[in-house]
């Protein structure tokens, strides 16, 4: 089952440490919203996801099943 990146807006405070983790998922634009690039979990970015959703001060990232 594949699985998705999500984030709960209502915590996330866009301060970018997952951008820096992990800049091919998560980018901030000019007016500091997150977005995400691209959700889906893959082999190769499962790792640096993974740490995203650990370093995040406000544990807004986490999986889900998609």
């Amino acid at each position: 089952m594949t699985q998705k990146v999500d984030v709960d807006f209502g915590l996330c405070e866009s301060n970018g440490v997952c951008m820096g983790i992990i800049p091919e998922v998560f980018d901030l634009d000019d007016d500091d919203y997150l977005h995400i690039l691209q959700e889906e979990v893959t082999p190769e970015n499962e790792q640096q996801i993974k740490e995203a959703i650990r370093q995040c001060p406000r544990q807004a990232i986490s999986l889900k099943d998609g």
